[in-house]
């Protein structure tokens, strides 16, 4: 008994000797259910999944909201630890991918453009204006931004683009499909509106980033990789569902062949 006692309290003596108290930045636009971190409660899925990680680690984090251009200075700075979200395939002129740790997705976005139902199908030649949020890069409609084909109408916050939308003052959004879906809960008066799968739509993991501490994103890895069971159930929690599952819901409502689905070029 005395013997797995002691043995406990050397594993608490460990843990607590390494456990270390983090700063995350994070991005101060309302993008939930994945992530609102200027609420004071619940934060959104992304923060649950880090908490969940701090229980088992003993890690503390505490989150500093601030425009998404700031981020990536902030942390070359050292005046923040972690920036999510992240990801290698965003670019900024401040960091750069190879020069930064990466975790494994705590979640995965799907972005996509969002019309009214009556456009859905219509084909991305009807597309001439297109909601973006501040700071976010075009990945979707990048080519034919540089073709001077569509313009981008940049928004503060997502009431304001589902706004603009609902008023036809933009042709499409191009959002997250579980950030307009509960936006749009949240105002009956707005909408409906689709994601149209015959128009650039993806699938974008959403990481956690830094420049030093490779060691906790190794935790952090570790500790999605061997609990599954428990980052299934936060997702659920937040109803986080996957492209292909919403594909086949929204091609079966509208009746859309195969051969009409968007695939990147």
């Amino acid at each position: 008994m005395k013997q797995g006692l002691f043995c406990l309290l050397l594993i608490w003596i460990s843990t607590a000797a390494t456990a270390e108290k983090f700063i995350v930045g994070s991005q101060n636009i309302e993008y939930y259910p994945h992530y609102n971190f200027s609420s004071p409660i619940d934060k959104g899925v992304g923060w649950a999944i880090l908490e969940a990680f701090s229980e088992a680690s003993g890690h503390e984090f505490s989150y500093l909201t601030m425009p998404v251009r700031r981020l990536q200075m902030e942390m070359l700075k050292g005046h923040v630890d972690f920036v999510y979200p992240d990801n290698p395939g965003w670019y900024n002129d401040v960091t750069k991918a190879k020069e930064k740790y990466f975790s494994i997705a705590l979640t995965r976005a799907v972005t996509g453009t969002f019309v009214k139902p009556k456009n859905v199908n219509k084909g991305i030649n009807a597309i001439k204006r297109i909601a973006m949020p501040l700071g976010f890069t075009p990945v979707n409609w990048q080519t034919r931004l540089d073709q001077n084909l569509i313009k981008i109408v940049s928004i503060s916050d997502t009431f304001a683009g589902l706004s603009l939308l609902q008023l036809e003052r933009v042709d499409a959004i191009d959002f997250e499909y579980h950030v307009g879906n509960y936006y749009s809960s949240q105002s009956p008066q707005i909408g409906p509106f689709i994601l149209d799968i015959t128009l650039p739509h993806n699938e974008i993991p959403f990481m956690l980033s830094a420049l030093r501490h490779q060691e906790v994103i190794g935790e952090l890895n570790a500790f999605i990789n061997d609990n599954p069971a428990i980052i299934d159930s936060i997702r659920a929690r937040y109803g986080i569902t996957t492209l292909e599952a919403l594909t086949q819901q929204i091609q079966t409502e509208f009746s859309i062949e195969d051969k009409d689905i968007w695939l990147p070029e």
